[in-house]
């Protein structure tokens, strides 16, 4: 009896990993997020796998002259608790760019990544910088292209 056996495809963790870099001067945050995420778990790639780490490294320059839509700027509040009873502070998103410009960027796109182990590991190939000067010219980064808006 000859039969024909189907074999499922089981990709591999990619071992060289592209490195891309993104200019957010009047983008929109929300939309910025999903681009980036998207490229951060590898859903951009024919090969994706939801159960590994199969994306690229993304660079975000320019984090001070990121856009928000509406009112955000003040009705939308970030949280945070320093560990000590009755220590949960609260800011507003104009406050969060003015002292840290790349927490807003970064908070966003960790949102929008599932829960677990490994989005932790995926968010650490996030690098967000303020200006447009950062650490990581010999990687020779790529520019990624965003879709229209």
């Amino acid at each position: 009896m000859n039969i024909l056996k189907q074999r499922t495809f089981v990709a591999k963790p990619e071992k060289s990993k592209k490195w891309y870099c993104v200019d957010a001067s009047n983008q929109t945050l929300g939309r910025l997020s999903t681009e980036i995420a998207n490229t951060l778990r590898g859903k951009n790639k024919p090969s994706f796998t939801p159960h590994l780490d199969c994306g690229d490294f993304v660079v975000v320059t320019h984090a001070k002259k990121i856009r928000l839509t509406g009112k955000k700027w003040t009705d939308k509040i970030y949280y945070h608790h320093s560990g000590h009873v009755s220590g949960l502070k609260s800011q507003s998103a104009r406050d969060v760019l003015n002292k840290h410009p790349e927490r807003l960027i970064f908070e966003s796109v960790k949102g929008m990544l599932p829960p677990g182990k490994l989005s932790r590991s995926v968010i650490k190939k996030l690098k967000v910088y303020a200006e447009d000067k950062h650490p990581h010219e010999a990687q020779k980064l790529i520019p990624l292209t965003l879709r229209k808006q």
